[in-house]
């Protein structure tokens, strides 16, 4: 209870921090990648409340919608296409403080104002990415890649 509390009054370091271990409690004995997409993305958004929370997974030449918190997403994405596809094809984590700015950007939902995606590696390859999208302009920033890159890295 007293790290609950904890959560729900610091600051956003504080989050992440507790986030980080639990998080590492809960995938360290699972080995099923879905399970983990699932808890890793209900338990981020739980503690942010983030508009949309979820992974998108790579199968053949596209992402694949997969586990998530929020509304209704798209369910395909191409390659290089939009801010998920641009971190798939660069392989490295996409801040956009405004969607509206982003070259190409896919509008599941006109809610989303800012996004924060990161590639998830296995074997030196993105098999899929974490996409966090908020109804807020200028949501994410260092602090959030740092942390989202590190929860990832758990998987």
């Amino acid at each position: 209870m007293a790290e609950e509390l904890h959560i729900a009054q610091g600051g956003k370091e504080d989050k992440y921090t507790i986030l980080y271990k639990q998080i590492a409690a809960v995938t360290q004995n699972e080995s099923d990648t879905i399970a983990n997409m699932a808890n890793v993305a209900a338990m981020i958004h739980q503690t942010f409340g983030f508009w949309w929370t979820g992974f998108y997974r790579v199968v053949g030449e596209e992402l694949v919608l997969g586990p998530f918190q929020g509304p209704l997403a798209c369910s395909r994405i191409a390659y290089g296409r939009g801010v998920c596809g641009t971190a798939w094809k660069e392989g490295r984590t996409q801040v956009v403080p405004d969607v509206e700015q982003f070259p190409g950007h896919i509008a599941c939902s006109s809610a989303s104002k800012s996004e924060i995606v990161v590639p998830l590696f296995n074997d030196g390859k993105v098999v899929a990415v974490l996409d966090i999208d908020s109804e807020h302009l200028a949501t994410f920033d260092d602090t959030d890649r740092l942390w989202l890159e590190r929860i990832v890295a758990l998987l």
